[in-house]
């Protein structure tokens, strides 16, 4: 595997991990529709909201910010892919948009971020 598929694999990891110590329930772990995918899919912790999380890591953040490469088209990519994940599971419970950025080296965590109901897919 490549290094950058190994750091977020790695990030995708500790993403699902700070989750469930949030209290958070991960459902699935990179969720696919055809080209489009979900890195998490998670309830909350008050079991009341379906969570689709985009994860973003990088070994440090010198020129940009992690949560700066979660572009229009991956937001509109995630949506594409997030109803379809509705549709298929019949889900009735409200859902949002969560970013989590995971900084560090694949070993040692430097920072992570969540930015909860980072995107609304409407807005686009």
């Amino acid at each position: 595997m490549a290094k950058h598929n190994e750091l977020g694999a790695w990030g995708e990891a500790v993403a699902a991990d700070y989750l469930n110590r949030e209290g958070y329930f991960v459902k699935d772990r990179d969720w696919h529709f055809g080209s489009h995918d979900i890195d998490l899919v998670a309830v909350s912790s008050d079991n009341e909201t379906l969570v689709f999380v985009e994860v973003k890591t990088r070994e440090h953040e010198d020129l940009s910010s992690a949560e700066d490469a979660v572009t229009v088209r991956k937001m509109r990519s995630i949506a594409l892919c997030a109803n379809e994940y509705i549709e298929q599971y019949n889900v009735e419970m409200d859902y949002r948009f969560d970013v989590i950025s995971v900084i560090g080296n694949g070993r040692k965590i430097t920072d992570i971020r969540h930015i909860a109901d980072a995107f609304n897919p409407a807005l686009l």
